[in-house]
């Protein structure tokens, strides 16, 4: 069996590990836009940040592709797929055959239509090559906004503090993680963010990045303008949807699969950021995870259904470990909320129970009972009986 995978991010190499792990005899060539192995793409903020030397980056050595007979094809992008004749073509024009396809080509960074952004230090941070970029620039002003107060942006503020920088955040919305957090959480996490020396601005929307010739810093909509010169664009990532809907594969918002991660063509899976299941796509790494997992075991006939993900993201910012899982916000209907704060301390938690069942939490200030809480809310486990201490610092939680 000749196996094609597009893409050697999480999702494809993941997926070749598991074809690998249940198959010793298909044939897996892997194809890759960059010319780099995979890395985890939190990888790119330790190593801006200092605190992961470039040999450690990467998740796997050269030789674990040749020991599990994996081809790995780099700087060699798919271009277009032909599903009618099971082909897949590369750049400059080769044909490759499969019986089998998986797209897991992910998405790209978002950049806002600013005027300017296409200024000499304005950044994207999703490839090594951008991190790389953004370390290697060398602007006669040291300041850097991150535009964006997500998951992504708020990591990149962290690690340029860590090299010394000032930085300033900016996000459109009126709360930071909006997808992640309730307005409290929020607010605690913006003054920790604060104390630990990183400017939040919220609810502002970017006009223009002023030059000339290079970032010298950026205006706001209403007149303020804040010094830079750095900008790096963190406003969320768009599906790579291109090469499935030129090749007349169903498209929305990302490729279209059904609970077998197949999608509209014969012999075609996708998996992963540019994936689009139950008219969601997800963008974090757990479903890309799942998904690789799932889509391993399709291809090779096993008939796994992928039922979903259910958001897990484990966050430090400014020495503040963050863990929102699960639907934490806005309260179900007819459910219930469990909340402890103390301010001094930092401390912030928060579980949401529907019917008894944990369904949605924040745990912000403390990793004490993090894996339990987490695992809690992933099982959707009734903890009713265990309310009245379920946020208690010592709480057991392998009673539940």
């Amino acid at each position: 069996m000749k196996i094609v995978i597009v893409g050697n991010g999480v999702a494809g190499t993941l997926a070749a590990k598991g074809i690998r792990e249940l198959d010793d005899r298909a044939e897996i060539v892997l194809f890759s836009a960059e010319d780099h192995l995979y890395y985890p793409r939190p990888n790119l903020i330790e190593l801006i940040g200092g605190s992961l030397p470039p040999n450690r980056l990467f998740a796997f050595p050269e030789r674990w592709y040749a020991d599990h007979h994996i081809d790995v094809r780099l700087s060699s992008p798919v271009v277009r797929v032909h599903p009618e004749r099971r082909e897949v073509e590369t750049a400059g024009g080769r044909m490759w055959a499969y019986d089998s396809l998986l797209l897991a080509d992910g998405a790209s960074s978002f950049v806002p239509p600013v005027k300017g952004a296409g200024l000499p230090g304005a950044f994207t941070l999703r490839t090594l090559d951008d991190a790389r970029r953004i370390l290697d620039y060398h602007p006669s002003d040291p300041r850097v906004v991150i535009l964006g107060g997500g998951l992504l942006g708020l990591e990149i503020a962290r690690a340029v503090k860590a090299r010394g920088m000032d930085v300033d955040v900016i996000e459109f919305f009126p709360i930071l993680l909006p997808r992640q957090l309730d307005p409290r959480g929020a607010d605690l996490l913006k003054n920790a963010i604060e104390r630990a020396g990183i400017r939040v601005l919220l609810g502002r929307e970017t006009e223009e990045i002023l030059g000339p010739g290079e970032v010298r810093g950026l205006r706001l909509k209403g007149g303020e303008e804040i010094p830079a010169g750095r900008v790096v664009f963190a406003a969320g990532v768009r599906p790579n949807i291109e090469l499935a809907r030129e090749a007349g594969i169903a498209t929305e918002r990302g490729v279209l699969v059904d609970d077998f991660l197949k999608t509209s063509a014969p012999g075609v899976f996708a998996a992963g950021d540019g994936v689009q299941h139950r008219g969601r796509t997800y963008g974090i790494i757990p479903a890309s995870f799942d998904q690789a997992r799932v889509a391993a075991g399709n291809i090779l006939g096993r008939a796994t259904p992928y039922a979903g993900t259910t958001p897990a993201n484990t966050l430090k910012v400014a020495g503040i470990h963050l863990t929102a899982v699960g639907s934490n916000h806005p309260r179900p209907e007819g459910g219930e909320e469990l909340l402890f704060e103390d301010p001094e301390r930092g401390l912030y938690k928060k579980v949401v129970l529907q019917e008894g069942r944990a369904v949605g939490a924040i745990w912000m200030g403390t990793k004490a009972g993090v894996q339990g809480i987490t695992r809690a809310v992933l099982a959707k486990s009734d903890v009713k009986k265990w309310k009245d201490g379920l946020l208690d610092e010592g709480f057991d939680f392998s009673v539940i």
